[in-house]
């Protein structure tokens, strides 16, 4: 229960609540499952408030554990004192409590243990209570065997000190948040690695607050002393002022202690104690927190990338060429179905345009072919090119040729599940299919490859693998789940992603399907090996199946509901296939009518709604960039032009936007609107079409600096020195390539311009 009020004090929401939604995660049900179909339990939480439920349930679990661990320990010893298991009981995180644990820690045999067995201790603890003792007199009585003269004693009493010192909780608490809050990092060129660590050249010898430090920036600076070019450290004073100024750190530990000003043994001690052992403790986690903190930032804008791009707008079913360029090695080519079944496939050569063409035409007019996907890699502009060639000579098709992002494409084509599918298909011709299945349907493809291979994340490789894993999964599950799928048509990897499927079940599913035909009830997939009634409860909803003998079947609308559907089609005289749809008959439902214990009137609404829109798919619609003819490559580029491009990567200090040269250009997020902007999302996301007008262009280092503030005025010269503030939304400069935002893009990041075009009957 103190969890659950812990976690409902932090979500703002009431005690049941937070209880309800923990009891249905411990008896296996899913986020998805949760936020759609047990509203009434958890009064409405959303999946974003159970994510964070979840996350913050299993920490807190966890230091409920470790406290356990800690307290048997300290008992173990002998030293578990009523205040000290009052505090290890209060402590509200895992810090604060190793904090108060680290005295009683195991340990290797330190000085000051030996110290200690060497009889110096009283030694210690009369330096520090009668400070008007001399020390080397209150030494001498304290001389034996292991102790032959003062100065061994002394130092085994200093030794005693400042392990004491280092392992005072609320000291090393107190410190440890005022480093924190005034320190800065401090990053440096290694002597000789300059040329070798060009790319982190503005980190040369840079100095910020550790705690306002960007994520982008706090990476980027942690990745260079990773890879030997910078030192990274923490300054909490002037250099010059170290040897000869006792920092305002040591002052507080003396007066934690009670130390006289005029006691020059002790505040040596003190001074060893903070330098040599406080501090870099202190420096460690500091850094360590900026990291942590940093993949966090970095995660939640992967996340959030990750998840527009599953959502952008489908093409829809329609027969679709996919195009992968490429010039020594020719266009590989793949035509798919309305299914995103493998028809044929043929590699076309650009120089040879004729057959290319007459090669394309074909395979147009014998399978019907209405859309075309060119992948956005090498050659892609000549492609495209190409593509538009086709359609000019064959008007009569209703041809329409769309760039997508083919980021991921090859990671697909050399996975096993690519092999499985396509066991006698070369490998190139495999990415593809790819390309044409993405432009069908995103998320259906895109389910299939590692999210960290997609290309929308910043510094994802440097970031903790085991969070950015489960963060891009929670996402993948989300849009899987808010998306539904046809448990007819689905992908074994796409049904994986549904609440309550594995890979297991997943295949299962679709070795039933083939071996005796589609399903058509939602019931049968209880027929199906290892799937018993708790999976079908939490899978339902979200498997669809069209066509199928119960028309609720294709809805969202739970089997559980059933009756309460069956109730409102009795009441009305109406069949469920005369009811589905009809916005006049479903109006004149009274949803307070049929409500029950079970389901309350958010899920009365929730059916209402499905009734109306049977399947409706939450995703956008569907648009198209026209990239500017004749600009292929960055040099091609001109301050002052106006382009079209899509974004396709947001990051908390702006937005990467491809607008057709192989290398996206950063909008600052000072200039992404006349107005100030906190966060890049407010105004853009991953996919959006967007009018961009080019500010400077730095061929050399390839970084492309654009506004959307379309009257800015261009640069036509160098890069301007100086970084745009937070406020500068109103200064025409605020895009310079100077801007350390632009140095920050992963260099892996290629543009997914997933965007495509309304489509015309």
């Amino acid at each position: 229960m103190n969890i659950t009020r812990i976690i409902a004090s932090e979500l703002s929401a009431t005690v049941s609540q937070i209880q309800a939604a923990v009891d249905l995660l411990d008896e296996g049900a899913t986020v998805p499952f949760i936020a759609r179909y047990r509203k009434e339990a958890t009064g409405g939480l959303d999946d974003t408030q159970l994510r964070t439920l979840a996350e913050r349930l299993q920490y807190l679990r966890e230091l409920e554990e470790r406290k356990a661990t800690v307290l048997k320990s300290i008992e173990e010893q002998g030293k578990l004192s009523d205040g000290l298991r009052e505090q290890i009981e209060a402590c509200d995180n895992k810090t604060a409590l190793e904090d108060l644990y680290l005295p009683y820690k195991p340990k290797r045999r330190t000085k000051a243990q030996i110290a200690r067995e060497n009889g110096l201790q009283p030694l210690a603890d009369v330096l520090l209570a009668d400070q008007s003792q001399d020390p080397e007199t209150a030494a001498n009585a304290y001389l034996n065997e292991q102790v032959p003269d003062s100065k061994a004693a002394l130092d085994g009493a200093r030794a005693i000190l400042m392990e004491q010192f280092a392992e005072d909780a609320e000291l090393i608490g107190r410190l440890r948040d005022k480093l924190w809050a005034e320190a800065e990092v401090h990053a440096q060129v290694l002597e000789g690695k300059e040329k070798d660590g060009e790319k982190f050249k503005d980190y040369f010898d840079h100095r910020e607050p550790v705690r306002t430090m960007p994520s982008h920036r706090a990476l980027a600076v942690l990745r260079g002393r990773n890879e030997g070019v910078l030192t990274v450290a923490l300054k909490y004073q002037p250099d010059e002022t170290l040897v000869t100024e006792q920092s305002a750190y040591e002052k507080i530990i003396a007066a934690h202690f009670k130390i006289s000003d005029g006691h020059k043994w002790l505040r040596d001690t003190v001074r060893l104690t903070w330098r040599a052992k406080i501090f870099l403790s202190l420096e460690l986690d500091a850094l360590g927190r900026l990291k942590e903190n940093a993949d966090s930032d970095a995660i939640t804008v992967f996340a959030r990338n990750l998840k527009d791009l599953l959502l952008a707008a489908p093409a829809g079913r329609l027969p679709t060429l996919g195009l992968d360029p490429g010039y020594r090695t020719g266009i590989k080519t793949a035509v798919v179905d309305d299914t995103g079944k493998l028809l044929d496939t043929a590699v076309v050569y650009l120089h040879q345009e004729n057959n290319a063409l007459a090669t394309l035409a074909a395979l147009v007019k014998k399978y019907g072919i209405k859309l075309i996907a060119i992948g956005n890699g090498t050659a892609s502009r000549e492609t495209d090119k190409l593509a538009g060639e086709l359609i000019k000579g064959l008007p009569e098709a209703g041809l329409h040729k769309i760039v997508v992002s083919e980021a991921g494409a090859s990671v697909y084509s050399a996975s096993e599940l690519a092999a499985k599918e396509f066991p006698e298909l070369d490998v190139s011709l495999r990415g593809a299919v790819s390309i044409a299945r993405r432009l069908q349907d995103p998320l259906a493809e895109l389910v299939k490859i590692d999210p960290k291979s997609i290309g929308v994340g910043q510094y994802q490789h440097d970031v903790n693998q085991t969070q950015l894993a489960k963060s891009l999964d929670a996402v993948v599950e989300d849009c899987v789940n808010a998306v539904g799928v046809d448990v007819n048509t689905a992908s074994a990897p796409l049904l994986a992603r549904i609440s309550g499927l594995n890979s297991t079940l997943a295949q299962n599913i679709v070795a039933y399907r083939d071996e005796n035909g589609a399903f058509d009830s939602r019931r049968k997939l209880l027929k199906v090996p290892r799937l018993g009634e708790k999976t079908y409860e939490q899978a339902a909803g979200f498997l669809r199946i069209n066509g199928g003998k119960e028309p609720l079947d294709a809805s969202a609308v739970h089997p559980e509901a059933y009756p309460i559907v069956a109730k409102m089609l009795d009441d009305l005289h109406i069949s469920a296939a005369d009811l589905i749809g009809n916005r006049d008959k479903i109006r004149q439902i009274k949803p307070a009518a049929y409500t029950t214990d079970q389901f309350g009137l958010p899920t009365i609404m929730d059916i209402l709604a499905e009734l109306e829109k049977p399947g409706r798919d939450p995703r956008g619609e569907f648009q198209t960039a026209s990239f500017a003819e004749g600009i292929n490559e960055i040099s091609d580029l001109q301050a002052g032009m106006i382009l079209e491009g899509v974004v396709s990567n947001v990051a908390n200090f702006g937005a990467f936007v491809d607008i057709g040269v192989h290398q996206d250009g950063l909008v600052h997020i000072s200039a992404l609107a006349d107005k100030f902007v906190q966060d890049p999302r407010e105004i853009v996301k991953a996919g959006d079409v967007v009018k961009v007008k080019v500010l400077e262009v730095d061929a050399a280092r390839k970084r492309i600096a654009l506004t959307m503030r379309l009257n800015d005025d261009a640069d036509s010269g160098s890069p301007k020195n100086g970084r745009p503030s937070e406020n500068a939304a109103r200064n025409n400069r605020s895009g310079s390539l100077k801007d350390k935002g632009q140095r920050e893009k992963n260099v892996g990041n290629t543009a997914m311009a997933d965007a495509f075009a309304r489509l015309k009957k």
